[in-house]
């Protein structure tokens, strides 16, 4: 991997060189079509005849060496009738729920590496726009060449538009486009882990496979290509994970019930808080075989109390942001959270702001105790996402954090953290071990803010976030503000 960015720094800089990413087996573990379907029929939204039918295609295609345009022209009339919109929707939420976990973490760093270089980052896949569209604005590409359906007034005609991208279709066009945009090929990079695009990685001066299948291992060999395999995403459960998992689960307990007693002996609930939050988020993330490699710790201290604000992928993120501040602090979350048996023990200790988020007004009026405890000393640890994000992609900032700031008239700490989705998946209750990132900013004075005003704020603290994990860790000071 190392050579690979090595090679990747050293190639002609600029959008005259162009990186071609297959997606299915190249850029995510698995195939985006195989979650399509599962999907569709564990909501009856395919029909027996129609499933059979693919089916069969499928079979021909595997052990018959029929071509792709048969399967994808089976695939296609399945979907006559169907709306654009309808089956966005449907690729959106699919990525959300599934996909996103399955992006091979160091295909990020390849696609972040080529945008550093300022090449044209381009995905090449026989998949539908509906199936690639959500990764490649996730993970910023600048094109998607991919099978597109024929489309009449936003409904589906069973029919494809143009070429299949499979073999040579998909060589052409990245010539195409090549062409198109004065891309040199001789600069430029194609990645994929199956046979079918030797024609496309042949086209390029740079042929990466990327874990790749037998048939690719010896084309490889044979043209000696420079083979890469990625790290899997840890997304399931394995007996490490799940002992880890315990132990840190009960790490946090005992060191919550500890700080309840100390709370009620010394009839102090912030001491009692400072004793579970502190321990027992260090402890967990010890017993979890989580280290914390931090940038900047002095800022979590320089001025207090503040609104420390962190990106937010993973429950994991709780436990840093403990360990990380660990007294004199509360926060501020979805109210669902007051029933995760994860994060309800510590929620309660240092009396956690609760808000509805379907209910705007109330949500506001919630936020008046986030306010009184800062102005009592305590300090605020809020994720101006406002949930958690599918991928280390920032998502847009709520403005909720930053009127507490101003009301009270305390400064923000940006937190940056990095990796724990790759250690713990949005939506998974297993912990894996490893290192996480973080990078503590220096403190943005929020004294002259107004209403007028504050979405320029929100904006320049949400860039602060996306530099710092454009270029890790960057400057952490945020020069003159």
């Amino acid at each position: 991997m190392a050579a690979l960015l090595a090679s990747i720094a050293d190639a002609p800089p600029g959008p005259s060189t162009a990186a071609f990413f297959d997606l299915d087996g190249t850029i995510i573990e698995g195939y985006t079509v195989e979650t399509v379907y599962r999907d569709r029929a564990r909501h009856a939204d395919i029909s027996p005849g129609q499933f059979s039918r693919l089916a069969l295609a499928a079979l021909d295609m595997r052990f018959r060496q029929a071509p792709l345009d048969t399967l994808v022209g089976v695939a296609f009339e399945a979907l006559a009738g169907r709306t654009e919109d309808e089956l966005s929707e449907l690729g959106e939420r699919l990525f959300r729920q599934e996909i996103a976990s399955r992006i091979y973490p160091q295909a990020r760093q390849l696609v972040h590496a080529h945008r550093k270089a300022g090449h044209r980052v381009v995905m090449a896949t026989s998949a539908t726009p509906f199936q690639a569209d959500p990764v490649a604005i996730d993970m910023v590409f600048d094109t998607v060449l991919c099978t597109r359906p024929k489309v009449r007034a936003g409904t589906l005609t069973g029919d494809v538009d143009g070429d299949v991208l499979w073999g040579p279709g998909k060589a052409r066009a990245i010539t195409d486009y090549a062409k198109q945009e004065g891309i040199h090929l001789s600069d430029s990079f194609a990645y994929s882990n199956g046979a079918e695009d030797v024609p496309m990685l042949k086209a390029v001066g740079h042929p990466r496979p990327l874990n790749p299948e037998p048939g690719l291992v010896d084309m490889a060999h044979m043209r000696g290509w420079p083979i890469v395999r990625l790290e899997p995403p840890r997304r399931g459960v394995t007996l490490s994970s799940a002992l880890r998992t315990g132990a840190a689960l009960t790490a946090l307990s005992t060191s919550a019930t500890l700080g309840i007693g100390v709370g009620l002996l010394n009839r102090n609930r912030q001491a009692g808080a400072n004793v579970g939050t502190g321990a027992g988020c260090r402890l967990a993330l010890a017993f979890g075989g989580v280290t914390l490699n931090v940038t900047g710790e002095n800022n979590l201290w320089a001025q207090r109390p503040a609104v420390f604000m962190f990106n937010h992928q993973s429950s994991l993120d709780m436990l840093v942001i403990g360990d990380l501040l660990r007294r004199d602090v509360t926060g501020v979350a979805k109210k669902e959270l007051a029933h995760d048996p994860r994060f309800a023990p510590i929620g309660w200790l240092v009396d956690i702001v609760y808000i509805d988020r379907a209910h705007t007004q109330q949500a506001k009026e919630a936020l008046q105790p986030a306010v009184s405890k800062l102005r009592d000393g305590i300090s605020i640890a809020i994720a101006p996402e406002g949930t958690r994000s599918p991928s280390p992609t920032l998502g847009p900032f709520k403005k909720g954090g930053f009127h507490i700031a101003v009301q009270a008239g305390v400064p923000i700490v940006p937190i940056v953290i990095r990796n724990t989705g790759e250690l713990m998946w949005r939506n998974s209750l297993w912990l894996h071990p490893g290192t996480v990132d973080v990078a503590a900013l220096e403190p943005v004075p929020t004294s002259g803010w107004s209403p007028d005003d504050l979405d320029d704020h929100v904006a320049y603290v949400r860039q602060r976030f996306l530099d710092t994990l454009a270029d890790w860790p960057g400057d952490i000071s945020h020069m003159h503000y």
